[in-house]
Parts: C-alpha cells; sequence; structure tokens
C-alpha cells in the first residue's frame, strides 16, 4: 500500500454493499474520513418524491424540479464555488436527513471500474479515488474486481456496438453500469468464478 492510500474495504463486502443500495435497499457506509469530494464538486443532487425528509431539511429556494424526471422529482445545486450550499463549516448540516443520492454515492466505485473521474470534470474525487486500496478475501474476490474493471472497458472499447439510448452519458454512469452488468464477465465453475468476455447483447440484457 502506498503511503497515501486509504483502506477501502474488502472488496466482496463493498461489492455486495453497493449492490444493495443500487437496489435501493439502503446506504454505503463510506469511510470518508474528513473527505468532503463530493460535495465539492459542482454535483447536483437528485431528491426524489418520497423523500419528505430531505426535503423538508433543506430550504426551498435551492430546489427545482428535475427535468426529464416525473413531477415531484427535485434537484439541489450548488454554489458558485460548486459546494453544496447544505455543506457548513466543511460538514454537512442534514446529514441525519440527507437524500438518498447522498447516502449511496461513492467514490470507491471509480477504484473498483478502473476509471479516472478527471474525465468527468471532477479533480477532487478523482484524487481521492486514486487512493483507495481494495483488500481480497480470495482469489474469487480479485477476479470480481477484474470483472468490474473489464465491464467498464468493454463498454467503452465498444460503444458503437450498443443501442442508441444505453451508454452511459459521464463515467461516473459508466463506473455504476460496470458494477451492474459485471456478472456477465463472469463464469461460475462450482464454488469458484473466471472471468469470460460477453456479448454486446448480454451485457445489455443486464443493464
Amino acid at each position: 500500500m502506498a503511503d497515501d492510500s486509504v483502506p477501502a474495504g474488502e472488496f466482496s463486502a463493498w461489492l455486495a454493499e453497493i449492490q444493495m443500495a443500487m437496489r435501493g435497499e439502503g446506504g454505503t457506509d463510506v469511510p470518508c474520513g474528513g473527505c468532503t469530494a463530493c460535495c465539492t464538486s459542482s454535483q447536483f443532487i437528485h431528491i426524489e418524491p418520497h423523500e419528505h425528509r430531505a426535503l423538508a431539511a433543506i430550504p426551498k429556494a435551492l430546489v427545482f424540479p428535475a427535468p426529464l424526471r416525473p413531477k415531484g422529482h427535485m434537484l439541489m445545486g450548488y454554489d458558485e464555488h460548486g459546494r453544496c450550499p447544505m455543506l457548513i463549516d466543511n460538514a454537512c448540516s442534514i446529514y441525519a436527513d440527507r437524500p438518498q443520492t447522498c447516502r449511496t454515492y461513492d467514490c470507491r466505485v471509480f477504484a473498483a471500474a478502473e476509471l479516472d473521474a478527471t474525465d468527468d470534470g471532477k479533480p477532487e474525487i478523482a484524487q481521492r479515488a486514486r487512493r483507495w486500496d481494495f483488500s481480497y478475501a480470495d482469489e474469487n474476490a480479485r477476479t470480481r474486481q477484474a470483472a468490474v474493471a473489464a465491464a467498464a472497458a468493454f463498454v467503452r472499447a465498444r460503444r458503437s456496438e450498443f443501442p442508441e439510448g444505453s451508454l452511459p452519458p459521464t463515467v461516473t454512469h459508466l463506473a455504476v453500469l460496470a458494477v451492474r452488468v459485471h456478472e456477465a464477465f463472469l463464469n461460475h465453475e462450482g464454488d469458484d468464478v473466471r472471468l469470460i468476455f460477453p456479448s454486446v447483447n448480454d451485457v445489455v440484457s443486464r443493464r
């Protein structure tokens, strides 16, 4: 581990946790320490209609209807410095009531997919993401991480073969998609998994 690396946790445990978060079954427990990169990187925060506590905690002047979303879906913007307006004294002032978007955001996904958030214009997040260092319980865990990285590389390399509208618009979306579809890059042999390379249709079917 490099001197500036940050332990990211055991990969299989992290993968299970973020997959649950993606299904709306909880959040992620990110060991942020004092890092606030995701709160200071000019990000719009999506808030769904059922998130009453978050909507009540955020001043109405700071939210607006989310474009191309059904009625009731809102966005919270950022200030002139790219900071979340709920970040006060370098800490979230509504942490207990923060939106689900914040609860599930996990920059370890860039490390898992071996992608650089700088490509999204998020240098602070990229800097943090490069420091994450996963541990691996066994070779299957290493193979699963390789499958996530392979999925991201596959989509980038063969983007012209994907149906219109199915490609992720940003590196962040690509990293999330890689986690969603990585099983298409695995062949199960008893208790072990082996890396394989599927067809584009196999990948699309797992979106």
